[in-house]
């Protein structure tokens, strides 16, 4: 099995297939700042939360295309609106050709609206509440996301952080392998043994390289796979 890489040589060779440093540089985005993250309302996590809930599974093309009238029947994700919401008034919500026709998916709207309320009543809010969870056990948050909410476990919760700007790893396809291919985890990767061997390395990595998550994981994307540059994507 071969020993895992220093950080800078996984670097090095993200940098000679996308082109050189600054077009890797282009390609590799940054999370937003803990401060900024704790200002964002509440409403936009459950949003964010809910549009990933749908485009599991789904065209994520045509979710974008659905989601106004999706922000117009639920409120715009407001928190406390949606928990006023019966059974029969979601049922009637998810029978809208306007949206996606998925009373399952439609029910975990409000049943996440209700974690977050739940959080805010013992943190102030939700966004403090992610906003203050320590990158170095960002998968603790991932499995409080899955525990807690509705289907927000798998890459669903993960890539809805992301998106929010929560400073995260991704294991997609490229990540995943090249961590097999390194012996870093030998369990199945959602278990929770093979998950901390996962946040561990990349917590290495964070403090040989002063990076952040997001920019390591997207790095080691980049230097595996087929993804050289002049490649299609």
């Amino acid at each position: 099995m071969r020993q895992v890489e220093k950080f800078s040589d996984i670097l090095q060779r993200a940098k000679e297939r996308k082109g050189g440093a600054a077009a890797l540089a282009a390609l590799v985005g940054k999370p937003l700042s803990n401060k900024a993250i704790a200002e964002l309302p509440d409403s936009v996590f459950l949003a964010e939360f809910s549009k990933k809930v749908f485009q599991s599974g789904f065209v994520w093309r045509v979710v974008r295309q659905k989601w106004p009238a999706f922000c117009e029947l639920f409120f715009d994700f407001d928190i406390e609106k949606m928990l006023l919401l019966s059974d029969e008034m979601l049922e009637k919500r998810a029978q809208d050709p306007r949206i996606i026709r998925n009373l399952n998916k439609v029910f975990t709207i409000r049943d996440n609206a209700l974690m977050i309320y739940h959080v805010q009543q013992q943190h102030g809010s939700f966004a403090r509440f992610v906003a203050d969870w320590p990158s170095a056990d960002i998968i603790g948050l991932w499995n409080y996301l899955k525990k807690h909410g509705a289907r927000l476990g798998g890459n669903t919760g993960p890539y809805a952080l992301r998106t929010l700007g929560k400073d995260t790893f991704l294991l997609t396809q490229d990540v995943e392998a090249y961590l097999k291919a390194y012996g870093v985890f030998d369990g199945g990767i959602s278990s929770k043994r093979s998950q901390q061997q996962i946040q561990q390395q990349f917590n290495d990595w964070q403090q040989q390289s002063g990076l952040s998550l997001q920019e390591i994981s997207q790095i080691v994307s980049y230097s595996v796979g087929e993804n050289y540059a002049g490649m299609q994507q």
